[in-house]
């Protein structure tokens, strides 16, 4: 109901400005009468509008806009008076009335610094709260930990915390060695002190893999302080090609071990033997 009465006293005040601006176009006996209403109209109606000054980061420029129609009508009263008396004169001055008039109905002045600074305080109260509750969740909650950079690390990670798997290790290194092994170097968390038992049985719950896919041993050349896990099934090793059993080098080696010890077939050549040898 308030801000509806504000609202049409708002109205009524820009119609009298613009009344009293174009009665000053016809004679200089309203300029300082003007001067004197337009001061006071400004003064009363910050006075009964007590959101323009409420305490906010904008309150100031909420008071500049509010006070800027009246500033304008008394520059205009001013310029009217001191204007010469010519056609153009005339006619610039009207245009600037009709603009002050248009624009203060258009643009509501005192509505849009009354939102100014409710929006401000709006933000303000908002931005309260959010700090207020980030503080509280920093007292509350611990920082989590930085994870490791490495996604080997970071599963890991999962087995090597109190109650995993392998607490007190920390992976060094990993490398695949088929598609369905993976080598593992595991250390100990605290330096000087062997790793920790990783108990096979629960590592192949927790991957649910077969317990004969999963070894852990020493590594060649290492101490206690690491050791070796490799996870699933190691691929078979490559057999060196046999010779054929027909082979020259099979043959000759049959009749070197009997016939002719410590000797060695450097070279064999093979002739088909014509019809009259045979």
């Amino acid at each position: 109901m308030l801000a509806r009465v504000r609202a049409k006293t708002g109205r009524v005040a820009t119609l009298a400005g613009a009344g009293l601006l174009t009665g000053g176009l016809l004679t200089d006996a309203l300029w300082a009468p003007g001067l004197a209403a337009a001061a006071t109209a400004a003064g009363l109606g910050l006075a009964t509008n007590p959101r323009i000054l409420r305490p906010s980061t904008v309150r100031t420029v909420a008071i500049s806009v509010y006070a800027a129609p009246h500033a304008g009508c008394a520059a205009l009263l001013l310029a009217e008076r001191l204007a010469p008396d010519t056609a153009v004169s005339h006619l610039v001055q009207a245009g600037a009335v009709a603009l002050w008039g248009c624009a203060t109905w258009y643009l509501r002045p005192g509505q849009l610094a009354a939102d100014l600074v409710a929006e401000s305080v709006a933000q303000e109260i908002a931005e309260a709260t959010e700090t207020g509750q980030d503080d509280q969740v920093e007292e509350t909650e611990e920082p989590a930990p930085a994870l490791p950079e490495d996604p080997a690390a970071r599963w890991w990670a999962d087995l090597a915390v109190d109650g995993g798997v392998a607490p007190g290790t920390v992976l060094l290194d990993h490398q695949r060695v088929s598609e369905e092994c993976v080598a593992f170097i595991v250390g100990s968390a605290e330096r000087g002190v062997p790793v920790p038992e990783i108990p096979r049985r629960r590592l192949s719950a927790f991957l649910d893999i077969p317990e004969e896919h999963i070894e852990v041993g020493p590594v060649p050349g290492r101490g206690t302080g690491v050791c070796l896990l490799v996870i699933g099934r190691r691929p078979a090793p490559e057999q060196p090609e046999q010779p054929e059993a027909d082979s020259d080098a099979v043959t000759w080696a049959e009749i070197a071990a009997t016939a002719m010890p410590g000797v060695e077939l450097i070279e064999a050549n093979t002739y088909e033997m014509r019809k009259e040898l045979t």
